[in-house]
C-alpha cells in the first residue's frame, strides 16, 4: 500500500481552509503558508502542519518531503506560485483561473514539462450531474449538430465585497470572467472545444468605486464547429445570485443546465429517452456574505488520487485550463482592454 501523499497548502483564506480539510482527510498536510501569519499558525495548528510565512523557505526547508503544492493565492499570483512549486519538484493542484495571461499560462506548461511533474487546475463544477449527462450526450452524439449555445451568468457581488481585498483589482484579480465565470467558460471548451470570441461588449455599470474593470459583459463567437455563441454575465442580480445556466439547441434536441450554479437540468427536449435518474448535487460553497460554485472539491481530488496512483486521466487537462485562459484574454482584447501583468510577485497572500 502507497504511504499517503503528502501535501503542502499556499494561501490560507476560505478556499484554502476547505482545501485543507480535504487534504487532511485524503493524505498528510504538511505545511500552509500565508503572510497572514495568525490565520496561517491557526490552520497549521487545527491540521498539525509547520507554519511558513515565506513559500521561498518552505521550499528550501522541505524540499523532497512535499508531493503536492496547492495553490490557494489571488489569481494574479498562480502562475508565480505554481512555477515556484514545480520546480521545487512538486506536482501541482492550482485553484482557477490558471493564470490570467495566455503568456504566464505557457510558461507554467513549459516548467512542468521540463520538471516532469502533474499541473491540474481546480475545474470541480465538471462533476456536478447534469454537467456530467450533458457532456455523457455530446459524446453519444444524442443531439445532433449543434447549432448555438447560449451561457448566461447572473451573480450578485455587492461593493463590499471588493472592499479592503484584492478582488477588484486587474493585477491580482484580473476581471469577472476569470473569478466568476471562469468554471462557465471551461465548460464550454470541456464541451465544444476551443472556441473564436468575436464581438465583446463590457462595462462597469454598478460598481465603479470599487473595481478596476467591467462588472457586465456581453460576448458574442462561434466554435470551430460552426456553431454559434452567445454569452451575457454580470454580477449586477439584485442582492442574490439568479442564474448560472448554459442552454445548447441542436439538430436532435435542446437542452438547459441550470439552477445558480449549473447544478439543474432546467429543460430537455430530446429525440429519444429524456435524461433522468440524476443524483442531487453538492450544495454550493460558501464564503461568508456570498455563495460560490458548487462544492466539488473532494471529488477533484479523488480523481487527483488516482492519477497519482496510475489508475485514471485528470478529468480536466492543463491544455483545456489553458484554453480558458486563452478564450477569455481574447475577449477582454476585443473589449480593448490591456491584459493583466504577467507573473505577479509570489507573495503568498489570502484567497
Amino acid at each position: 500500500m502507497n504511504p499517503p501523499l503528502r501535501f503542502a497548502l499556499i494561501g490560507c483564506g476560505r478556499i484554502g481552509q476547505r482545501h485543507a480539510d480535504i487534504m487532511a482527510s485524503m493524505g498528510a498536510l504538511v505545511a500552509v503558508c500565508d503572510i497572514d501569519e495568525e490565520k496561517c499558525r491557526q490552520l497549521a495548528k487545527r491540521h498539525a502542519a509547520l507554519p511558513f510565512a515565506c513559500a521561498d523557505r518552505l521550499w528550501q526547508e522541505l524540499q523532497g518531503n512535499i508531493d503536492v503544492a496547492v495553490i490557494c493565492t489571488p489569481n494574479g499570483l498562480h502562475a508565480a506560485q505554481s512555477i515556484a512549486a514545480l520546480r521545487a519538484g512538486c506536482h501541482v493542484l492550482c485553484e482557477k483561473p490558471m493564470a490570467l495571461t495566455m503568456a504566464d499560462a505557457r510558461e507554467m506548461m513549459t516548467v512542468a514539462r521540463k520538471a516532469a511533474r502533474h499541473l491540474w487546475v481546480v475545474k470541480q463544477n465538471r462533476f456536478n450531474p447534469p454537467v456530467q449527462a450533458v457532456k455523457q450526450l455530446l459524446q453519444e452524439g444524442r443531439l445532433g449538430q449543434i447549432y448555438s449555445v447560449q451561457l448566461n451568468g447572473f451573480w450578485n457581488r455587492p461593493a463590499d465585497y471588493y472592499e479592503k481585498s484584492w478582488k477588484g483589482t486587474l493585477e491580482l484579480d484580473g476581471g469577472t470572467l476569470f473569478t466568476q465565470f471562469s468554471h462557465f467558460i471551461d465548460l464550454l471548451v470541456w464541451f465544444f472545444g476551443p472556441f473564436v470570441p468575436e464581438h465583446a461588449c463590457l462595462q462597469n455599470l454598478g460598481h465603479t468605486q470599487s473595481m478596476e474593470f467591467e462588472d457586465t459583459g456581453i460576448v458574442t463567437g462561434r466554435f470551430e464547429s460552426g456553431a454559434l455563441l452567445g454569452i451575457h454575465y454580470t454580477v449586477n442580480a439584485y442582492r442574490h445570485n439568479m442564474e448560472g445556466s448554459i442552454a445548447i439547441f441542436g439538430e436532435k434536441g435542446t437542452i438547459k443546465i441550470g439552477g445558480q450554479y449549473l447544478n439543474e437540468l432546467d429543460y430537455q427536449s430530446l429525440e429519444g429517452e429524456p435524461v433522468s435518474g440524476l443524483p442531487a448535487g453538492n450544495p454550493p460553497n460558501q464564503y461568508g456574505s456570498y455563495t460560490g460554485s458548487m462544492s466539488n472539491h473532494p471529488e477533484v481530488y479523488r480523481n487527483l488520487l488516482m492519477v497519482l496512483a496510475g489508475n485514471g486521466q485528470m478529468i480536466n487537462s492543463i491544455e483545456e485550463a489553458a484554453a480558458t485562459v486563452e478564450a477569455i484574454e481574447r475577449i477582454y482584447s476585443l473589449a480593448g482592454r490591456s491584459p493583466a501583468p504577467t507573473l505577479q510577485r509570489p507573495e503568498v497572500v489570502s484567497h
